[in-house]
C-alpha cells in the first residue's frame, strides 16, 4: 500500500498542517495516485489559482513489482514554474522536470512542490507499506 498525505503552506502558514487530506492505494500493479489541480483525476488537489501547480503535476504508478515510482509530469508550459525536491531520510535530491524515480520499499519521506515566484509550498508525504 501506498498512503500519501498532503499540505498546502503559504506564507505566515508555514509549518501548519491545517486542511491535511490523505489518500492510499493498494500495491497492485497498475494503480495510480495523482497530486495536481484537476480534482476530477487527481486524488489530492490543491488550490486551483496555484498555477504553480499543473493540472496533474506528480504521478504515482505501482509495477509490475509491486514497486511504487513517481513521475514530475510535464505540463504545457516548456519551463515548470515550480521546483520540485525529494527528501528520504537525510538524503534529498531535486526531481527533475519529466523525470521518473522509484520510491523506496517500506519507507518514507517527501516530495516538496515549491512556487518559483511567491512563498507557496505543497507537502507530499509518502509511506510504502510492504
Amino acid at each position: 500500500m501506498l498512503e500519501l498525505t498532503m499540505a498546502t503552506v503559504s506564507g505566515a502558514d508555514e509549518g501548519a498542517t491545517a486542511g491535511m487530506l490523505m489518500a492510499d492505494a493498494p500495491s497492485e500493479p497498475g494503480a495510480v495516485l495523482r497530486v495536481g489541480r484537476d480534482r476530477g483525476v487527481c486524488r489530492l488537489a490543491t488550490p486551483q489559482d496555484w498555477l504553480f501547480v499543473s493540472r496533474v503535476h506528480l504521478e504515482f504508478v505501482c509495477g509490475a513489482d509491486g514497486g511504487w515510482q513517481v513521475t514530475w509530469l510535464r505540463g504545457s508550459q516548456p519551463d515548470p514554474s515550480s521546483e520540485v525536491r525529494l527528501t528520504v531520510g537525510e538524503y534529498a535530491q531535486p526531481l527533475g522536470y519529466g523525470a521518473t524515480v522509484p520510491l523506496p520499499r517500506g519507507g518514507n519521506g517527501e516530495l516538496v512542490i515549491q512556487d518559483r515566484t511567491g512563498p507557496h509550498t505543497v507537502n507530499v508525504g509518502f509511506y510504502h507499506e510492504v
